[in-house]
């Protein structure tokens, strides 16, 4: 078992032209945010808004007729399966598609729009897995690995060779990882161009398999996070072999920053990402004394996420941030009521956004009531101001 940088080379030119040379550009303003150099690399542009498309194309541009002709299978949880899916119609391969229970409907409808036959089983990436190799086996079909396999992390890693053309001086680059693909290629391709470039992978704090296979103990694993592109229990036995004497650190998050990464690139770049898209920006946010003054490279690999999912993220931003504030006041259950603490807060500069309006709870005076009054403010002080006004009235008040 090898792949050498020659490898990453050769599928650089088998797939060239059929996908995306994606810019890897400069970010003045986050770059000033966190203090440190950023570079993006938008494989949130290619065609099916993934990296994924690099890897399965090697595979597939490798196949014999025969094995064409018998179709490819495989286990995804969406950006894998699109990039396969897309590319196997093009070559005119037969594709089927196992997608966990729960896999964001977006990426489930772009998979059946690039003629892939599409079955929703498992209720994690790991059972769609055991299943789809199962069908494959059954119908005799060829199994393409979303990331336990050399010629697809090989594919991936042309994504980093083009980084480091494109911006030799880089001194470190982020890589999300999940099953281990991407950042195995990395890797290799990294260290082969630039021996002294540090690799720092990123994962869930839901899902650090890489983290636990390298400390060789068991972790708990699991849980509904944002980042489920790189959500796997288990790494590949043939990427954590080839990557993990090469990656240089594995940093952890949670949840909120891969919230506040998303809602960060889109607010600033104008730019859309999955969970999985903004790790590398959500880890230099989370730790950012450890980038400071830093070339950090950046790879944005997907940006197939939910709409309704990242209006909830922009939306939660905005709370975190107090621009969106609910104030919950209680108070007498008369005429005017309302209307007054409306005058109050339009007095202030807030825009009323929502009112719920509660005769029920018990541990208010049946002759009260509880006001929820969710406000657009400024900001924390334009928030606080607002407050202040609100219990200058004389009632009390809680602000959420």
């Amino acid at each position: 078992m090898t792949v050498t940088f020659s490898d990453i080379e050769a599928a650089a030119e088998r797939i060239q032209g059929h996908v995306v040379r994606t810019p890897c550009a400069f970010s003045q303003r986050l770059s000033a945010v966190t203090k440190t150099k950023l570079w993006l690399k938008s494989e949130n542009q290619q065609y099916t808004s993934a990296f994924k498309e690099r890897g399965a194309l090697n595979k597939l541009l490798q196949l014999n007729a025969d094995e064409k002709s018998r179709g490819v299978f495989a286990a995804s949880a969406g950006n894998h399966a699109q990039g396969l899916a897309y590319h196997a119609k093009r070559l005119g391969i037969p594709a089927t598609i196992v997608m966990p229970i729960g896999t964001p409907f977006v990426k489930v409808e772009k998979t059946l729009g690039y003629g892939a036959e599409v079955v929703i089983e498992g209720h994690s990436y790991d059972e769609a897995s055991v299943i789809a190799q199962k069908l494959c086996n059954e119908k005799g079909g060829v199994y393409v690995h979303p990331f336990n396999d050399e010629q697809v992390l090989t594919g991936q890693g042309t994504l980093v060779m083009e980084m480091l053309q494109d911006v030799p001086e880089l001194d470190v680059i982020l890589v999300p990882i999940g099953g281990g693909g991407l950042i195995a290629g990395a890797a290799i391709a990294a260290k082969a161009m630039k021996p002294w470039i540090k690799i720092i992978g990123v994962e869930a704090a839901m899902f650090p398999s890489f983290t636990a296979r390298r400390r060789g103990m068991p972790i708990p694993m699991g849980g509904a996070t944002i980042a489920e592109g790189i959500a796997v229990k288990e790494v590949g036995d043939i990427s954590f072999d080839l990557a993990n004497p090469l990656v240089d650190d594995v940093l952890i998050i949670d949840e909120a920053d891969f919230e506040h990464a998303i809602a960060a690139l889109a607010n600033v770049e104008k730019t859309v990402t999955e969970g999985a898209g903004a790790a590398g920006l959500a880890a230099v946010m989370r730790y950012p004394d450890r980038f400071e003054g830093l070339n950090v490279g950046l790879i944005l690999c997907g940006g197939n996420i939910d709409l309704r999912l990242l209006a909830s993220v922009l939306q939660r931003e905005l709370v975190r941030e107090k621009r969106l504030v609910t104030y919950r006041i209680l108070g007498d259950d008369r005429p005017g009521m309302l209307s007054r603490m409306a005058d109050v807060i339009a007095e202030k500069g807030g825009n009323i956004v929502d009112v719920a309006h509660n005769r029920l709870v018990l541990d208010v005076p049946a002759k009260g009531a509880e006001f929820d009054i969710m406000v657009e403010t400024q900001g924390p002080r334009h928030a606080f101001e607002i407050s202040e006004a609100l219990r200058s009235t004389g009632y009390a008040l809680r602000m959420d």
